[in-house]
This record gives structure tokens, C-alpha cells and sequence, in this order.
């Protein structure tokens, strides 16, 4: 067996040899968080769970692929097997297993930016009277988007901005709805319906529910603070039976605001997951102490954050300048 404390850290130890239940990883940037999740499937592999039964999440496939090839120079080329990928790449490989139960054909179409605006210019063309005034294609693909990535109708998200358009919110609804009339028609999605029609999947097909949490035994999530409502749904869903649950990210930063990420996903995790575990990477392999000390007198008075320092492991340089 590999003696883990030797090629970790204490507290990166302490996460990738972790036994069962959730866990909540808080990783600053510079920690060795890509580190510590290699581990913990080598780990998980080495202790006896089948490859095909963990799920690593991740928000960029380079990322997945990354962990993927680390983790096979540690623990051998079965843990190939695992799924790996974005939140929109596992959707994916679900709907094309199970997209006939919404009335997809599983060899749906996969609309790009292109493609989609080009159909919702159809259907602007296709519904609005005074074509000048309305928005323009991308500003309702983003519209239609944002709803999609908050988990919540249209109308909601016209609420915050319709004085701004300045126009019928009818009119952009009729659009919206259009639009996903033909996308089903046509047997297509866009990126965005990947991940409302996966979760839609889990939630209201029990049977798909039943064999995706007995099949992912593990369910480990990277940059867990990025993550959407949608998202922390699908991962509470697939980790509802074994509650083996790990996930890894910064609270002290959520750059995915813009399409819905909401860093309460990760504040709340404790509170969602009973008998939850945390650990928290706080050695600094990045960053010079100066320029630690500010970062850490920066967030130090948040409220709205997990309590921790971080402590630099490189030697002291010059203290950072500040140029107005």
C-alpha cells in the first residue's frame, strides 16, 4: 500500500486518504488541490473501488484530462475507466443514454454559439412585429441563458431587466418559448440544455435517479465555489445514496458569477451534508509571505467565508507595491 503521508502534506493527506462520507476541501489557489484530488482516486482505486464508480466534475475538460493522466502515473491505467469530464460533458453522456425519456432522440443535435443564435433570429423573425426596437439575437440568447443557469423562468430574469430593453416582455417569452419548441422538434439542445435536461433527467426519472446513484460510488467535485444552482443539484442527486461526496474549492473566490454561480453552494455544503468533514489546505506553494500577508489582511474581516490563514512555504522577497 502507498504510503500517502509521504507524498503529501498533512492536511492534503488528511483529504485524500479521508474515509467515507462528504467532504469539503478548502483550497486557496496555490495549495496543491489538483494534487490532492490525483491522490484521492489513487487512493479510493488502491483501496478496492472500481474506477468506473467514481465521478470526477470539473469545469474545463483540460482539467479533467489533466487529473486523468496524473492519476493514471499513480495508480495504473485501469483508472481510465472513471468518468471524467465537465458538468456539460456528463449531461451529455446521460441524455445520450436516457434523452428518449424527454422526448429527445439520443443522437440529439448539439447546437453551438452559431447555430443557436441563427435560430432564434428565425424566431425573432418568425414573432415580432416592430423588429427594430427588439433586442438583438445574442442579447436573448443571453436572457434565455441566464434563466436557464439560475434555475428559473424567464420572466424572472425580464423582471430585472425589461426597463432597460425596453420592450414587450410578451414578445421576448413568445421568443424564448418558440425557441425551445423548435430545439425539441428538431431534436436538438444547446449548451445550456444539457445541464437543465440532465438534471431534469435525475429528478423526474426515478429509474435514471436509481442508476447513476448506485453506479458513482464516489462523486468528486473541482472549483466546487463555481458551481450553479443546476449544478449543486445534479451533485447532491448523484451523491444522495452513498454520500460520498468530496468537494474541493476556494471560497475566497467565485468567477462565474456571470452565468450563475453562486458561492453560497459552497458556504451552505455543511449545512446540506450532515456529519460533513472539512479540511483545509492552507500551505501556500504559489506566493511569496508578502504577498500573502495580503491576501490574508484582505479577506480577513468577510464574514461570509470559512475562517482560515495562509502560510507560505516559498523564502521572503520584496513587499508588493501599490501604483495609483
Amino acid at each position: 500500500m502507498t504510503d500517502y503521508s509521504k507524498l503529501l502534506n498533512p492536511e492534503q493527506c488528511e483529504a485524500a486518504t479521508a474515509g467515507e462520507g462528504p467532504l469539503l476541501v478548502l483550497a486557496a489557489a496555490g495549495t496543491g488541490k489538483t494534487r490532492t484530488l490525483v491522490y484521492r482516486v489513487a487512493y479510493l482505486v488502491e483501496r478496492g473501488e472500481r474506477p468506473d464508480g467514481l465521478l470526477l466534475l470539473t469545469f474545463t475538460n483540460r482539467a479533467a484530462r489533466e487529473m486523468l493522466e496524473r492519476a493514471k502515473e499513480v495508480a495504473g491505467d485501469a483508472v481510465g475507466n472513471l468518468l471524467s469530464g465537465t458538468f456539460h460533458h456528463v449531461c451529455n453522456r446521460f441524455l445520450r443514454r436516457f434523452g428518449d425519456r424527454l422526448g429527445y432522440p439520443n443522437d440529439f443535435t448539439i447546437l453551438d454559439r452559431d447555430d443557436s443564435h441563427a435560430l432564434i433570429d428565425r424566431c425573432i423573425k418568425d414573432t415580432v412585429r416592430n423588429k427594430k426596437d427588439f433586442p438583438k439575437k445574442d442579447v436573448i440568447s443571453s436572457l434565455i441563458g441566464s434563466a436557464a443557469n439560475r434555475a428559473c423562468d424567464i420572466e424572472d430574469v425580464l423582471e430585472q431587466t425589461v426597463q432597460e430593453l425596453r420592450v414587450d416582455p410578451m414578445e421576448i417569452i413568445k421568443v424564448a418559448n418558440l425557441y425551445a419548441e423548435r430545439k425539441l422538434a428538431m431534436g436538438a439542445m444547446d449548451f445550456d440544455d444539457l445541464l437543465v435536461n440532465g438534471l431534469r433527467l435525475l429528478v423526474e426519472h426515478e429509474s435514471v435517479r436509481d442508476f447513476y446513484q448506485n453506479r458513482f460510488r464516489h462523486v468528486l467535485v473541482d472549483e466546487y465555489q463555481d458551481t450553479n444552482l443546476l449544478q449543486a443539484r445534479m451533485v447532491d442527486i448523484l451523491g444522495g445514496r452513498s454520500r460520498n461526496v468530496m468537494a474541493v474549492g476556494d471560497d475566497f473566490q467565485c468567477i462565474y458569477s456571470w452565468r450563475g454561480a453562486d458561492f453560497k453552494n459552497i458556504m451552505e455544503f455543511p449545512k446540506r451534508w450532515d456529519g460533513c468533514r472539512i479540511v483545509k489546505l492552507e500551505r501556500n506553494y504559489r506566493s511569496v509571505p508578502e504577498v500573502l500577508a495580503v491576501a490574508n489582511a484582505c479577506i480577513q474581516g468577510n464574514p461570509e467565508q470559512f475562517q482560515k490563514t495562509l502560510r507560505p512555504t516559498r523564502k521572503a522577497r520584496n513587499k508588493p507595491q501599490v501604483f495609483f
